[in-house]
């Protein structure tokens, strides 16, 4: 707030004196203590002037953040929506594309995972991207290595599967769980831990990490929808409207 109230102070005296034509550096020391207070008399006494210019600052920052992400979306559009990689559900061929960034120990992911198959589910036309974007430490890191390592061996709709049972899992991951977990599914689990550490699962992971950082994905769940991001967690209404303004834009 600072430094958006001395830009703004900056703005205002540019906005009150942009008239005259001077250079402030060539003023006496007098006449800059002059200038000074002239400004500041005027701020007191039209504090409006300094919202106003607030407004506009914080109206640009904006503007530019989203014109940078587009700019770095345009520029990472495959490794975003098409990486070879990553898990693809919903309708592979809808007219909008979502891609999750998800941690299965994140409160906030496991909290949106029914609002999200409500979402693809209801509207048909949304295809699903997975991205494997484990930031909660190890036991984050040892859920996405199985998820990964499992689409590898058994392919994507036994990885869904996984994925499900892992989103509503409520208690500690660890290699206890996944092992009762690939009972359940049927999964080989030895083969899938003998996968789980080979270099292609690690450098999806490392991928996913890079690409994350580049976007600046601090936290998950992070959506991208077209040319939309939804950092956080989202009512499914939110989602729906999101989807309808991507699909408006894109005619």
């Amino acid at each position: 707030m600072l430094r958006s109230t001395l830009s703004a102070l900056t703005m205002a005296a540019t906005m009150t004196t942009s008239a005259l034509a001077f250079d402030i550096d060539q003023m006496s020391d007098n006449e800059r203590a002059i200038f000074r207070s002239e400004i500041r008399d005027y701020l007191m006494e039209n504090p409006e002037v300094l919202m106003e210019a607030i407004q506009v600052l914080e109206q640009r920052r904006a503007e530019q953040a989203i014109e940078q992400e587009k700019q770095v979306l345009a520029a990472n559009h495959d490794a975003i929506f098409d990486d070879g990689y990553s898990f693809v559900g919903g309708n592979p061929d809808g007219d909008v594309t979502m891609v999750e960034f998800l941690d299965y120990r994140c409160g906030f992911c496991k909290r949106a995972f029914p609002a999200v198959e409500e979402l693809i589910a209801s509207d048909g036309n949304i295809r699903f991207v997975v991205k494997e974007f484990p930031i909660l430490g190890e036991a984050s890191t040892l859920a996405s290595r199985y998820a990964i390592a499992t689409k590898m061996l058994a392919g994507d709709e036994v990885y869904k599967q996984l994925h499900d049972k892992l989103m509503t899992w409520n208690g500690d991951i660890n290699e206890a769980a996944l092992s009762r977990v690939s009972s359940g599914l049927d999964l080989d689990h030895e083969a899938v831990l003998a996968k789980m550490n080979d270099d292609d699962v690690t450098e999806i992971i490392q991928k996913n990490r890079a690409l994350g950082n580049l976007l600046q994905i601090q936290g998950t769940p992070t959506f991208i929808v077209g040319e939309a991001f939804i950092r956080g967690f989202a009512e499914l209404e939110q989602m729906r409207q999101i989807v309808r303004l991507v699909r408006d834009e894109q005619g």
